[in-house]
């Protein structure tokens, strides 16, 4: 029988199966469509949660920030390395379960508690859902193809906070806010009933390019911890990663409550226009940053930090015209350039620490990727812009959000920054045989 199962894990990724690749990705990416999706709808959501609750600025940032990233990021790192060991499939698909419940409860909650403690419990769920995908897309898809379908993957932010905002606003529109998060919370526990039936457990290293004996051994949880912590190419590519997010967390959290009030949108606008816009801009940046990674990266490995050092310079003045520009039909035209050049790092940093660990370190480098660049961005942007709102409305401005949105900038030269020193380390290694990685 373990015969029959491992020859079955083994035929989920072999070459001649393009088809069986196929499903994999796509149900994998949506699951990750609804991780964001879910993750998002406080955003979304913000005003008429708002006026539900009544709750300021700073109390939503920490909802969608700091309170959800203490779950988010440090429950990955112990589910990454147990994912390791087990049945990633089975790990996705128990996760999957969880933030639906609590995406669930979200909807039913009457009180600013409950509502905390609802997204902290959606943070803990969603911390097993990215890293196992990550490990199981790179076991599923070859060297040279693992750039594209982790774009393809990575789809997932965007699609769903397109989705989010079309549904969530227009639900809030009609109806009550509530309606959303219960209603995306149920399609997410179907969903992961799917996943456990259709996807096969890829075989670890399956389709790598082995240099002597196969990999037996399982590295201890410290021991890849520590190789994660020391290597300065792995811990560059988290630390920019974080600087970025810093800005794409901190201004996608309060995008919609920020076009509502300074840009003069409404709910019904926000779900036609602004979905657009986040439909458009995000999957072109993940869509075209994974095709110039495969290409580019075969003939030098600078290209995962380059590209995202390039992009995020060429984003900066776009994103301060549109926080500053008065109307919103332009102000959403330079935001889908901003939104475009601002993903490019993440299918590169991903790719990049996949590639550069060994297959039984992927999940749990994946989840210390996460750790680090979510904590730094997830945990912290969101958390700092609604913190820097309530300050300046203290301080009588008319428009504090607007102001702490500008107040992002200097991360994009933080982020810059590291991504050419990454550059310059990845540019060393490629003129020494030895790797830093272990």
């Amino acid at each position: 029988m373990d015969s029959l199962a491992s020859g079955a894990a083994r035929s989920s990724v072999m070459p001649d199966a393009p088809a069986r690749r196929a499903v994999v990705l796509i149900v994998l990416t949506f699951v990750y469509v609804l991780n964001f999706l879910d993750r998002q709808l406080l955003g979304i959501l913000a005003k008429p949660i708002q006026d539900s609750l009544h709750i300021t600025d700073g109390q939503l940032g920490l909802i969608g920030g700091l309170y959800f990233a203490l779950f988010y990021c440090f429950i990955a790192v112990p589910v990454g390395w147990f994912a390791d060991r087990t049945n990633r499939v089975t790990i996705v698909s128990l996760a999957c379960t969880i933030w639906s419940a609590a995406t669930i409860c979200c909807g039913l909650a009457a009180t600013y508690p409950q509502l905390v403690a609802a997204r902290m419990l959606v943070g803990f769920g969603e911390a097993g859902g990215v890293p196992p995908s990550y490990a199981i897309i790179t076991d599923t898809y070859p060297p040279g193809r693992r750039g594209t379908a982790l774009s393809i993957y990575n789809l997932g932010p965007p699609i769903g906070a397109a989705i989010g905002i079309a549904f969530g606003a227009s639900i809030a529109a009609a109806f009550d806010w509530r309606y959303a998060f219960v209603t995306i919370g149920i399609v997410g526990v179907v969903t992961a009933i799917v996943v456990r039936l259709v996807i096969r457990e890829p075989a670890r290293g399956g389709l790598d390019v082995v240099t002597g004996a196969p990999l037996v051994r399982k590295s201890a949880f410290w021991q890849t911890v520590w190789m994660f912590l020391s290597n300065p190419v792995l811990m560059l590519a988290s630390v920019g990663s974080g600087a970025t997010q810093f800005v794409t967390y901190g201004l996608g959290n309060f995008a919609v409550l920020f076009l509502i009030r300074e840009k003069g949108m409404t709910l019904n606008q926000i779900a036609i226009w602004y979905a657009l816009v986040v439909a458009v801009g995000m999957s072109a940046g993940m869509l075209v940053s994974g095709r110039v990674i495969d290409r580019l990266s075969r003939r030098s490995r600078q290209v995962y930090a380059i590209g995202p050092a390039l992009s995020l310079a060429a984003a900066l003045p776009f994103y301060i015209a549109f926080v500053w520009v008065p109307s919103w039909p332009a102000a959403l035209v330079l935001l889908t350039v901003v939104m475009l050049l601002n993903y490019f790092y993440l299918s590169a940093s991903v790719a990049l620490v996949q590639e550069e660990v060994r297959p039984d370190q992927r999940v749990l480098s994946g989840a210390l990727l996460l750790l680090v660049m979510n904590f730094i961005g997830l945990g912290l942007g969101p958390t700092y812009v609604g913190a820097a709102s309530d300050y300046f409305a203290r301080h009588g401005s008319a428009h504090s959000l607007q102001v702490a949105l500008y107040t992002l900038a200097p991360a994009y030269l933080v982020a810059i920054a590291l991504f050419l020193w990454l550059s310059r380390i990845l540019r060393a290694h490629s003129r020494s045989p030895e790797k830093v990685a272990a």
